[in-house]
């Protein structure tokens, strides 16, 4: 066992991997107020197509992180919330929301300069 946080079988690269797809946060975030269903989940979120908000769901509930409720009916309706394990993650994502509304400036200050160094003659 090793104590290197960032070899492919650490738990804290699992942590990584499950925030670092570009919908995962988003989504559960989306369900912190409540359950929803993916009508309602894509109003709230915007931008994000039908296939990528089913993907990312399977991908949310085969972590753990999502719960999928069917109720009967015609037609059927689905509803998704989060699962206790889920909704650990609520502070973390809050942090880095925190961290991009106070940086988020002069990140994309940053990417505007390297832009402009990529330009003609910047070799």
């Amino acid at each position: 066992m090793t104590t290197d946080a960032f070899l492919a079988d650490c738990r804290a690269r699992l942590a990584f991997d499950l925030l670092s797809h570009t919908w995962n946060a988003v989504v559960l975030w989306a369900l912190r107020d409540g359950p929803g269903r993916p009508v309602e989940l894509r109003e709230r979120i915007g931008g994000i197509s039908s296939k990528v908000l089913t993907e990312t769901l399977r991908r949310l509930q085969f972590n753990g992180l999502v719960d999928r409720q069917a109720y009967p009916g015609a037609p059927p309706r689905v509803e998704y919330r989060l699962t206790p394990l889920g909704r650990t993650l609520l502070a973390p994502i809050d942090a880095v929301g925190a961290w991009g509304f106070e940086h988020g400036d002069e990140v994309m200050a940053a990417q505007e300069a390297a832009t402009a160094s990529d330009g003609p003659g910047s070799e």
